[in-house]
């Protein structure tokens, strides 16, 4: 009503104005308001279908490990928004789903919102984790031509989590947060024992739930986060063989005579953790010409661990010599791990052109932990009788140390040209020992220096083109890990042609080379690849639209090891040099038998050579037809043909069909 009388108001002196009624005049008709009359409260799509997978011929197993869909009713995806026209406990909420009904990898994700009151959102994922190569971790191949991947694995991992911003948009904003992550499954572990390995059954079981809460505070010039958090973890795993059967393990030759089996196993550990961190975020514009940002993370969980272990067969005591037919251990540990991080950094902008970008992190854990076994050997041989207990006090303490301090200059040398380049210093030691101190691993310390140089370069030379290159090169003096980068250089260039509004091409191309002289490490590492991507949709792809992509990409890794049988000196070479195509054609047809209908033809393949040749083609069809303006009929064709040339068995191909609807709204 209040609104009617202002605009009668408005409209009064031009009704005065009006001619007298004696000079009668035809009034215009009324523009029709662009408002809708009803807003509409639910928009989006929801994708329903059914799935057809044809016999896998070949290996299952394989198909499963790389590709594991099933056939059976589907929720291909939804995308949809709920509304509030009267702004009551919400104004809007957003909800996207993908891929359910028994999917390898499920999503869902929901936001709610009210302006000025809170946002909220929930994630959710499912992933379906299934790896059993025949050809992988598999000693008893050569040996028997057992096909038994020795460390397969057939696990869910749940991950969900929420988060509650209150009163977004003000400058400080409390918020709340939760996160969760579980693990369960079954699959082959093995059981390590002196002088053999025995593949068994294994149930694996661990889940991390993650509680934090803070504030924000959001200012004009400068941000800051505060936060508190705490962590539990749990992590539980068995290992079993049922008595009674006789499992020889990987090794078939007599050790000292004497033939090493298992008939019976039961192992099981229990870890259980917790912590509580806090965690403050700072980013400040000082001034005109200079930003700040900081970040640090104080923690300290600690962790307990119960393990338990009975097992029989003809064993043995490889420091005593030593053979039995059972064994019990007990084993009870605990440790605490203090943990501290922090960055700083900054933009220093000293004149227009020259941007000054120094950092400096640093990562520091100080691990200390002990534990009491208790062993017990019956069924002594060798002469020995009764039952030998074995009881051991042992504590432990690692240290990390590492820090990074880098700084980066970006000068616009003309409008058209950057130039980038930097230095980064790393530095750090760590350092772990075991007390007291027996057997080769009780004492082990580590250095790493390293030293980078850094440039790159973006060139524009006009509208249509750009040209980024990067560059990273590296010395070391020490590092911790034999594979880690130690002299290396590292590459990309990118670049991208728009050469005209329907056409585009863009390529890539990248390499890593590292080296570590060590005496008896003498690793040698590079990679390279190579790409280029086209993409031509004639008049905006009103008809029709292509785009493909070719991928050239080499691998050769050359390092020394030992044999860890006889711990002789041995070298491992692995070369790879593969060949990815990808092409997909896009057709808007006119219509069929009167519907507008949607055509796209293609796929991918993937050729390699080297130390394991495959191949693996994925062509593909797809077709939608719109029914009406809610309805459209989706349907595709997709083949999976996977092959290795030295491991046949491992080879498999499938066919699958999936048809559906999308409703739309």
């Amino acid at each position: 009503m209040k609104s009617l009388f202002i605009l009668a108001i408005l409209c009064a002196p031009a009704a005065a104005q009006q001619p007298p009624a004696s000079a009668p005049q035809t009034a215009p008709p009324a523009a029709e308001s662009p408002v809708p009359s009803e807003q509409t409260w639910l928009t989006g799509y929801i994708d329903l279908g059914y799935r057809w997978v044809t016999g896998v011929s070949g290996s299952f197993d394989t198909y499963r490990s790389v590709v594991d869909l099933g056939s059976g009713p589907k929720m291909l995806g939804t995308d949809f928004t709920i509304k509030d026209p009267k702004h009551r406990l919400f104004d809007a909420i957003d909800v996207r789903a993908f891929n359910w009904g028994d999917d390898p990898y499920s999503t869902f994700h929901l936001d709610a919102k009210k302006v000025k009151l809170y946002n909220f959102s929930v994630d959710y994922r499912n992933i379906a984790y299934y790896s059993n190569l025949p050809a992988f971790a598999d000693p008893l191949m050569d040996i028997n031509g057992v096909i038994l991947n020795e460390q397969s694995l057939d696990t869910h991992q749940k991950m969900s989590g929420a988060h509650l911003d209150l009163w977004p948009g003000r400058w400080i904003v409390p918020y709340l947060a939760f996160d969760h992550d579980a693990d369960t499954g079954s699959g082959i572990a093995t059981f390590v024992s002196n002088g053999n390995e025995y593949p068994v059954s294994s149930l694996a079981r661990n889940s991390t739930n993650n509680y934090r809460g803070g504030v924000r505070l959001e200012l004009s010039r400068f941000h800051i986060t505060l936060e508190e958090g705490g962590t539990t973890f749990k992590d539980d795993q068995q290992l079993n063989q049922s008595p009674g059967q006789v499992n020889y393990g990987n090794f078939f030759t007599p050790l000292l005579g004497q033939t090493l089996y298992l008939t019976g196993l039961g192992e099981a550990y229990g870890v259980r953790g917790s912590s509580i961190y806090s965690r403050g975020v700072l980013s400040a514009n000082v001034t005109s010409w200079l930003d700040l940002y900081g970040q640090f993370l104080y923690s300290q969980p600690d962790s307990n661990v119960n393990f338990q272990e009975f097992s029989t067969g003809t064993q043995v005591l490889l420091s005593q010599v030593l053979f039995y037919t059972g064994e019990q251990s007990l084993v009870a540990a605990e440790a605490k791990l203090p943990h501290t991080s922090g960055s700083f950094g900054g933009e220093i902008r000293p004149f227009r052109r020259l941007r000054v970008l120094p950092s400096w992190m640093t990562d520091r854990m100080h691990t200390n932990g002990s534990s009491s076994t208790q062993q017990n050997l019956t069924g002594l041989e060798n002469g020995a009788t009764g039952s030998l207990a074995l009881d051991s006090l042992l504590s432990s303490s690692l240290v990390t140390n590492y820090n990074q301090a880098e700084v980066r200059l970006m000068f616009d040398l003309t409008s058209k040209i950057t130039l980038r380049g930097g230095y980064r210093y790393v530095w750090g030691n760590a350092s772990d020992v075991v007390l007291p101190v027996s057997g080769l691993g009780s004492l082990d310390q580590g250095k790493i220096r390293r030293n980078v140089a850094l440039a790159g370069a973006v060139w524009r030379p006009f509208e249509k083109l750009s040209l980024n290159a990067d560059f990273e090169g590296g010395s070391s003096g020490s590092t911790y890990f034999r594979t880690s980068l130690y002299d290396y250089q590292k590459g990309r260039a990118l670049g991208r042609y728009r050469i005209s509004p329907s056409f585009s091409l863009s390529v890539n191309a990248s390499v890593l080379h590292n080296h570590n002289p060590t005496p008896g490490v003498n690793y040698d590492f590079l990679a390279h690849q190579e790409s280029a991507s086209l993409l031509w949709s004639p008049s905006g792809g009103k008809y029709l639209t292509f785009e493909g992509s070719y991928t050239r990409s080499t691998v050769r890794s050359d390092i020394n090891y030992l044999d860890p049988e006889f711990l002789t000196p041995e070298t491992s070479l692995y070369v790879d040099n593969s060949h990815t195509v990808t092409a997909l054609i896009d057709l808007k047809l006119p219509g069929v038998l009167g519907y507008k209908t949607r055509l796209t033809l293609g796929g991918s393949a993937f050729l390699s050579s080297g130390s394991n040749p495959t191949t693996f083609y994925q062509p593909t069809a797809k077709m939608a037809i719109t029914v009406n303006k809610h309805v459209d009929w989706v349907s595709e064709w997709r083949y999976y043909g996977f092959a290795e040339t030295f491991y046949l068995y491992q080879s498999f191909h499938a066919q699958m069909v999936t048809t559906g609807v999308r409703i739309s709204r």
